[in-house]
């Protein structure tokens, strides 16, 4: 399959870039003071991701960064694990599912339950992501994502900062970040990121859970694409419309 570099498909200097890049790192230096020792990143080494990790070592930010190895992600997404942390110098965490869980999952519903319904690829994020997400966040005031506005429709309203189900907070430094913005500022920087999106992969999950996208297709339209579009959450950043509470940024 021939692939192009995504920072060629996508970098674009648009208006305003300066402007947004200077409110990111405000947005992160606050929560980085506000939280002093108890916050923390949950990367997924998306391209998102990678901005907000070179923006928390390039401020020398107080933030710890964590990640969760699901036991199902691609090879490409778990080198970039080192690769940060040589190129950083800081060492992530890395949360895993507890292995007799996963065992017993898949002895009861199989390898491929994800296609089998809803409820059972939810079932397997629960076991895979939400419950070493509860210990990634156990202990922690604050966290930071890089849920961006434009992702998608269920992600259209994404505050710069909200209070998420168990009363933390929750930081989205690039809400109002567009995908050209977040190449650019990868173009521009330098920053290392997964090869799978030269391979039209703009949204990368597990690889059971994630493909890649054809032209005019949505951004998420690669994860889950078996199910409906209201449907395409695993949980980590599900929130009730009314139980959203926004903070200013």
């Amino acid at each position: 399959m021939t692939t192009a570099s995504a920072k060629v498909l996508y970098a674009r200097r648009t208006a305003g870039f300066d402007d947004r890049v200077a409110h990111a790192a405000a947005v992160l230096q606050s929560a980085a003071l506000d939280h002093a020792g108890r916050i923390v990143f949950a990367t997924s080494f998306g391209a998102e991701d990678m901005v907000l990790t070179d923006l928390i070592a390039r401020h020398q930010l107080g933030i710890a960064i964590a990640t969760l190895e699901t036991g199902q992600l691609h090879a490409e997404t778990l080198a970039l694990l080192p690769q940060v942390e040589q190129r950083y110098g800081i060492a992530v965490e890395v949360f895993r599912p507890v292995q007799d869980s996963v065992i017993h999952f898949v002895r009861s519903h199989g390898e491929r339950a994800m296609y089998d319904s809803i409820a059972l690829r939810k079932a397997c994020c629960g076991v895979r992501k939400m419950e070493p997400l509860a210990r990634l966040l156990a202990g922690r005031e604050a966290w930071i994502s890089g849920l961006r506005r434009e992702q998608s429709n269920t992600r259209a309203v994404v505050p710069f900062r909200e209070v998420d189900g168990e009363g933390r907070i929750k930081v989205n430094p690039l809400a109002d970040w567009s995908w050209a913005d977040v190449w650019h500022y990868i173009e521009t920087h330098d920053v290392p990121y997964n090869p799978l999106h030269d391979a039209f992969m703009p949204s990368i999950g597990c690889a059971p859970c994630t493909r890649a996208i054809a032209v005019g297709e949505d951004f998420r339209a690669g994860r889950w694409w078996w199910e409906d579009e209201a449907q395409k959450e695993c949980g980590l950043h599900v929130r009730k419309a009314d139980e959203r509470v926004a903070e200013p940024a």
